[in-house]
C-alpha cells in the first residue's frame, strides 16, 4: 500500500525553519529503511509532500506512526493529511523503487 502525506504548515516560517534539518534527517531515515519514495516542499512554501510506502495490513496505524515521529509534528509546526492510496496504473513502477 501507499500513501501520500500532505504537509501544512501552521507556525509562521521562521518556526518551520528552525525545525527543517531535524525533519529532513527523519525523512532520510525512512528513506533508508525503504518507506519514504519522494519528498519535498510546495511552492510557494506553504507545506509539503511525500510519497510513503506502508504494510498492506494496518496502513492507518503505520501512517499515524510516521507523522507521530516526525519532527514537524512534535513541534506543533505543521498539520498532516494522511491518504492511503491504492494505486493502479504505475503501481509496478513504484514497486521497483
Amino acid at each position: 500500500m501507499y500513501a501520500m502525506v500532505i504537509v501544512r504548515y501552521r507556525r509562521p516560517i521562521e518556526e518551520v525553519l528552525a525545525q527543517q534539518e531535524a525533519h529532513r534527517a527523519f525523512l532520510r531515515k525512512l528513506k533508508e529503511e525503504g518507506t519514504l519514495l519522494a519528498a519535498g516542499p510546495n511552492e510557494p512554501r506553504f507545506g509539503g509532500m511525500f510519497l510513503v510506502r506502508v504494510p498492506d495490513e494496518n496502513p492507518q496505524q503505520a501512517l499515524d506512526a510516521i507523522r507521530d515521529a516526525d519532527p514537524y509534528y512534535q513541534a506543533g509546526v505543521a498539520q498532516y493529511e494522511l491518504m492511503q492510496w491504492n494505486v493502479v496504473i504505475g503501481k509496478d513502477a513504484l514497486d521497483t523503487l
